[in-house]
């Protein structure tokens, strides 16, 4: 870890359960976790970069699940919570921003697309929450997308799942407030992760993101990380319910 960037105290030995934490903004949100000397369990498809994720750093482990598969995730949060213990905190990350055509879309599609990138978000919070109510306290950081404030085209189904995660953020922050579980929103731009390089990043499309940006630079997902490794610390101990930009200021 960068030494430009905060250790938090209270983070130590805490448990950090993260989904879709083998590459991307996951992998550095488990490297950030790691780094704070929390113990962190994370769950993903990839069994090939989580292997290598968690060989790198003694206070990782993981599961290999289908977060489509409710059944399936909430075996796998057992599994870990039998290894490292109750959660403290949840990182709801994974997801998936397809581009799809809206005249092709069915109604199987849709649901595939609510399965992948908002429905185990809640039970997700489901499974680890009676564990944060017996300690008396907790953090859930729910993964946003600036997408559809940008009002942007091509992910109609995307798009209107990441809408809910505000939604659910909110009320769930009122559901679990008084029991002192903190729920949030971290909200990114586009942020430059391997996949999006690899599909989407072209010299037309980055010079036209730029130009909506404030600030020059683009976005590392390391900056996300650290929004939801802040969130998760007792620094953040009045924040809920809300949302966190990190977009560079994009318009």
């Amino acid at each position: 870890m960068s030494d430009q960037f905060a250790i938090y105290p209270s983070l130590k030995g805490k448990t950090v359960v993260i989904s879709g934490g083998a590459s991307g903004i996951g992998a550095e949100i488990v490297k950030g976790f790691a780094a704070q000397g929390a113990n962190v369990g994370f769950l993903d498809l990839d069994e090939v970069n989580a292997k290598a994720l968690a060989d790198a750093h003694e206070n990782v482990t993981y599961e290999i699940c289908d977060l489509r598969d409710i059944a399936a995730m909430q075996a796998a949060i057992g599994k870990l919570r039998d290894r490292i213990g109750g959660a403290d905190v949840l990182v709801n990350n994974a997801a998936r921003d397809d581009r799809h055509d809206w005249r092709e879309v069915t109604p199987e599609y849709w649901d595939e697309r609510m399965a992948t990138n908002i429905r185990h978000m809640f039970f997700a919070i489901q499974a680890v929450a009676p564990d944060m109510i017996e300690k008396g306290a907790g953090a859930i950081i729910n993964m946003g997308s600036n997408s559809w404030f940008e009002a942007s085209g091509n992910m109609p189904a995307y798009t209107t799942a990441k809408s809910a995660v505000q939604g659910l953020t909110r009320t769930m922050a009122r559901d679990l407030g008084d029991h002192r579980i903190r729920v949030n929103a971290v909200i990114p731009g586009w942020i430059m992760t391997e996949r999006q390089k690899e599909l989407w990043v072209t010299e037309e499309s980055i010079t036209k993101h730029r130009n909506r940006q404030c600030l020059p630079d683009l976005i590392d997902p390391v900056y996300v990380a650290r929004m939801v490794i802040f969130l998760a610390s007792d620094d953040a101990k009045m924040c809920t319910a809300n949302s966190y930009m990190v977009e560079a200021g994009s318009i």
